[in-house]
């Protein structure tokens, strides 16, 4: 068989120099020290990849701190059990943070370190004899909080915060919830009806959760309405928070509030298809920009806010 192939004496070639390269050493890691400082570990990062986002999304976090502009941090409920609220109350604290907003679960872990300064049941073993979610305490004061603030006309995160405060628990300081109530931050709740432990208790009452969720979402549009040279940052929430913070994106572009120019980023384990199109895609596509980093919470949160406090 008479088979034709190419000729590769005649490929054009070009200089290695004059070529195009994405990575140099400018921009590779350096070795580090025994006993360097957090500053000294930041600026070896080397210049690449999720390394760059990593550090460009500081940059835009500690810009916005330093212009007064919002930060609203997502949060799903797993920050809270990997033992993070302390970094995330620090960020409010500093005025980094502006507004935070939950899924129903982080109301029940955040009430449950609050109170007895233990959380996070083994599902597992809990769903085979029916005691999963059955944790009396928990419901009693969560829903007792809910209802009382839907009797005041409040949101379901301020009611269980105003709550905690006012009980006077042992560890509110380590409470999200009571620190925005005291801070005047506010600390926004989106439920989903059947998703919470809470939920499955004679105390629920639908018309409170409903409506102190809508309380709650209405707030949280106000704080996205006023993102314009901001940043937010969703942690590990998949589906709940990408899709309220696309609504609240378009009610307030609808409401006419100046939303064109702002940073989002997404931070979890696994890249998933809500955040990634919710939280860094469509929002942005006006002019902002969208990062996507994976790692676990319990490293790359740390590391976030150890970054953004060496800055600002």
């Amino acid at each position: 068989m008479n088979c034709k192939r190419v000729d590769l004496t005649k490929i054009r070639t070009i200089a290695l120099n004059a070529r195009k390269c994405k990575v140099s050493i400018k921009d590779f890691a350096r070795p580090g020290k025994k006993g360097a400082s957090f500053k000294e570990f930041y600026n070896s990062l080397p210049d690449v990849l999720a390394s760059q986002n990593l550090q460009a999304l500081v940059d835009r976090i500690v810009a916005a701190y330093h212009g007064r502009k919002m930060v609203i941090l997502m949060m799903g409920a797993h920050v809270i059990k990997c033992g993070l609220s302390p970094l995330v109350i620090d960020l409010m604290k500093r005025g980094v943070i502006k507004a935070v907003a939950l899924n129903g679960a982080g109301i029940i872990h955040d009430t449950e370190i609050s109170m007895i300064g233990r959380t996070s049941e083994d599902v597992g073993e809990g769903i085979l004899d029916g005691s999963f979610g059955m944790a009396k305490e928990t419901a009693l004061f969560i829903n007792g909080a809910i209802n009382d603030g839907f009797r005041e006309g409040i949101g379901i995160g301020e009611a269980v915060g105003k709550k905690i405060v006012k009980a006077r628990q042992p560890n509110r300081g380590m409470s999200i919830l009571a620190n925005g109530y005291e801070l005047n931050i506010p600390v926004t709740v989106h439920v989903a009806i059947g998703t919470d432990i809470i939920h499955q208790h004679p105390s629920a009452n639908g018309e409170a959760i409903g409506e102190g969720s809508l309380l709650d979402f209405r707030n949280f549009i106000y704080s996205v309405g006023s993102l314009e040279n901001g940043v937010a940052v969703n942690f590990g929430s998949a589906v709940i928070l990408p899709e309220v913070f696309l609504k609240a994106v378009t009610v307030a572009r609808n409401l006419g509030y100046k939303l064109k120019l702002f940073t989002t980023a997404n931070f979890d384990m696994i890249s998933q298809y809500r955040p990634y199109q919710n939280i860094l895609s469509r929002p942005t596509s006006s002019g902002g920009k969208g990062y996507n980093i994976i790692g676990h919470h319990e490293i790359m949160l740390p590391l976030l806010y150890r970054s953004i406090i060496e800055k600002i």
